[in-house]
């Protein structure tokens, strides 16, 4: 690949992302890819991010992307990477005002007001309630589970600012239930009418992060099926960002399931060949 590459930094409600416009493919295959995500997402040795989004030609909507975790996974789906996505693809003519775009998850659909996104997530699945798993601690734990774009397992915490975010998260996110792939965590607590306190342990980056998209997404429709709050339900992300999960109900079933928040530009740059030095086979 040739350097230098340009990128964009960007926020959704402190989810931190690298774009880059790969309608010109830079790397080889997806392998090099992957490794570039592992080094230019890495905290203090380079950029920096949550992810890497690539932004591609698509025969069938308005773009396509790849996303790549802070690891080198590839995710099917990651809603505030999507929303950043929509605004990046408008704000650089790729798409308009409304669009569409293909991810791993299905077509999405977006639109943009300004800094705000308001996303369509595809459709939840695999609903499931108040499982008893065991826990670190050798107790168990009631704990739901739900698809909303990628696995999601939620944990209601009557002590949401002292539970064991990082212990907890990384049990679950591993646990047998949940294998082979595994799923991401996010741990509850109610605030006020309609108001939810979310913390994520995120697979792929393992650890808490700022914000979780699909997350909160699916805190509030695991807590609306507990009775716990309607729609619109508000959320209060750990970077104190708020996001609105907006979805109709019709007894267990949801649809017309929305994600709106901020995505923000923080700045543009040239990436050099030192940014991927600690991980640089062959193709970077």
């Amino acid at each position: 690949m040739q350097f230098p590459v340009e990128f964009t930094k960007m926020s959704g409600a402190g989810n931190d992302f690298i774009l880059i416009d790969h309608r010109r493919p830079i790397f080889s295959d997806t392998a090099a890819a992957q490794a570039f995500a592992r080094a230019v997402c890495e905290r203090k040795f380079s950029v920096g991010a949550d992810g890497l989004i690539l932004l591609e030609e698509s025969p069938e909507a308005d773009f396509r992307w790849q996303f790549f975790n802070a690891d080198g996974s590839l995710a099917d789906m990651c809603g505030n990477g999507a929303r950043c996505a929509a605004r990046f693809a408008h704000a650089h003519g790729m798409a308009p005002a409304r669009m569409r775009f293909a991810t791993l998850a299905g077509i999405i659909e977006a639109e943009v007001t300004g800094t705000t996104v308001c996303l369509t997530m595809t459709p939840p699945r695999d609903f499931s309630l108040s499982q008893q798993l065991d826990t670190p601690a050798g107790g168990t734990e009631t704990v739901h589970s739900v698809n909303t774009g990628v696995p999601h397992a939620v944990i209601w915490a009557a002590e949401i600012e002292a539970a064991p975010i990082r212990e907890w998260g990384r049990h679950f996110r591993f646990h047998p239930r949940f294998a082979p792939a595994g799923t991401n965590v996010n741990f509850v607590g109610l605030l006020g009418e309609n108001l939810l306190r979310v913390r994520t342990y995120e697979r792929g980056v393992e650890d808490e992060t700022m914000a979780c998209g699909t997350g909160a997404v699916a805190a509030a429709l695991v807590a609306a099926r507990l009775g716990r709050v309607a729609s619109p339900t508000r959320i209060i992300t750990s970077g104190r960002e708020e996001l609105t999960i907006h979805y109709q109900r019709e007894g267990d079933d949801f649809s017309q399931v929305r994600l709106e928040g901020p995505a923000d530009f923080i700045y543009v740059g040239q990436l050099n060949r030192e940014a991927v030095r600690r991980q640089s086979p062959a193709g970077l």
